[in-house]
């Protein structure tokens, strides 16, 4: 076998840089790197002032018996981030409704603790007069596990009292309807995303939660934590392309080429297939900014569960496959989820499993997309929980996981006001998983599945599918 190397055509290797001229580009680690560079000192005072105004702490000497809890600075530039749903975001283009991204400023000192916590003082702001002092926390901060519920409390608890209605089916979601008028907040962290039927309660909406909290809108739905969302002519097109380039440049793949699919069909992967991977921490770092990169590109779902499988001791050949992932996305940059305008509330399923596909467990896989009108928002692709004695079987259980997504689905319409009035329209290709799911004659091989057998049944019984 003759190598690169040996041949003289070996491709060199270039390393992401690790210094920039663009300042503002430069995420840190430490205080004693950030004290040097004038724009993370101007962050650090700006935030500390934020934190002083909102009366976040007491100084008091420190108690003896006391846990103190250590404080640091985390150096992270924030993208106009936020987070949403695509269903909701398909009926709010559907509805023509105005859809706007706000950001909380310090959004979890808006957290009252019930409990005193004890910090201490932070590097670089430490009292000149008492510097044995220790902070008496009376807000939440980042870091401590009691804030994020502490703020989603105390931001409950204020949409509750406008008349907002938290809805059962998420709990990040919280929705007001008077008069035929309608908007619909969701809520993750500190990013929001606000739709309304009218630019006028839309208005009335932001004035009430810039009253009562310091935040910024940040106007029509452009971008949220990687995800790129475009206007056009058919809807509202969401891509990571961002993402992936920061992910190529990480692994120093950026100048890989490309393939033409994620994932070698000639062979399976299985669990101890050649030597170990040297860095199974870098193979499950790399693996899980993969796994994020689903939230738009169903066509590497698959691929992803295939690597996911075997994050806990990862092979050389489990690599190559992240490897090749990463190449079809270098040549497939901007993909993306295209999201329509539909005319109709109506619901289409599609369902597959393969069966016995894992050599390992011999359990099958089970794939489905979910399709509001004629925009996907929701798939998946997972490996089954127990070992299938039968094609139909496997085929079935399939049909059982999607029929679960679209009940759920049918249920968040219905608190949203967009009731689905016709059944769900399921395609299947297996006869055997489709008769079973309309007859409950029960035989010998099918006893086992008897619980998905009625809850199948039910939902056609009753025309929901």
């Amino acid at each position: 076998m003759v190598t690169r190397s040996q041949d003289g055509t070996r491709k060199v290797r270039h390393l992401p840089s690790l210094v920039s001229t663009t300042l503002s580009l430069i995420e840190l680690k430490t205080f004693a790197q950030a004290i040097r560079q004038p724009e993370w000192c101007t962050a650090m005072a700006e935030e500390y002032n934020a934190l002083l105004s909102n009366n976040t702490w007491d100084l008091v000497p420190s108690p003896p018996t006391v846990n103190i809890v250590g404080s640091k600075w985390v150096y992270r530039i924030k993208q106009k981030s936020d987070v949403t749903i695509r269903l909701v975001l398909t009926l709010g283009i559907s509805s023509s409704w105005p859809i706007h991204q706000l950001d909380v400023k310090n959004a979890f000192l808006n957290g009252e603790l019930e409990q005193p916590v004890y910090m201490s003082q932070p590097p670089g702001f430490v009292d000149k007069h008492h510097p044995d002092y220790v902070c008496r926390l009376k807000k939440a901060l980042y870091g401590l596990k009691q804030a994020p519920r502490a703020w989603f409390h105390r931001f409950a608890s204020f949409l509750k009292s406008c008349d907002f209605i938290q809805a059962q089916n998420d709990s990040s979601m919280f929705l007001y309807s008077n008069r035929g008028s309608m908007a619909v907040l969701l809520l993750y962290v500190d990013d929001i995303i606000l739709i309304a039927s009218t630019s006028l309660l839309l208005s009335s909406v932001l004035s009430l939660l810039k009253k009562e909290f310091l935040m910024t809108d940040l106007g029509p739905l452009n971008y949220l934590l990687g995800v790129f969302a475009t206007r056009n002519s058919d809807g509202i097109f969401l891509e990571q392309s961002k993402s992936v380039l920061d992910l190529l440049d990480r692994t120093g793949m950026s100048d890989c080429k490309s393939v033409a699919t994620p994932l070698d069909s000639r062979k399976k992967l299985v669990l101890n297939d050649g030597p170990r991977h040297s860095d199974p921490s870098g193979y499950r770092s790399i693996v899980g900014a993969l796994q994020y990169l689903t939230f738009t590109r169903p066509d590497i779902a698959f691929s992803i569960q295939q690597v996911s499988q075997y994050m806990h001791s990862p092979t050389v050949y489990h690599f190559q496959a992240v490897k090749r992932i990463l190449r079809y996305l270098k040549g497939t940059l901007h993909y993306g989820l295209q999201l329509r305008r539909i005319k109709t509330i109506s619901l289409h399923l599609f369902t597959d499993a393969d069966w016995a596909g894992c050599l390992d467990t011999r359990r099958s896989t089970s794939g489905f997309c979910l399709f509001l009108g004629n925009s996907l928002i929701s798939w998946s692709s997972k490996k089954q929980s127990i070992v299938s004695r039968s094609s139909a079987e496997a085929e079935y259980r399939a049909i059982a996981n999607v029929v679960a997504e679209a009940t759920w689905v049918r249920q968040l319409l219905h608190e949203l006001y967009f009731p689905v009035s016709f059944p769900t329209i399921l395609y299947c290709d297996n006869i055997s998983a489709l008769y079973m799911s309309t007859n409950l004659v029960q035989h010998q091989r099918t006893k086992h599945i008897e619980i998905n057998l009625h809850f199948v049944h039910d939902k056609v019984a009753s025309q929901q599918v």
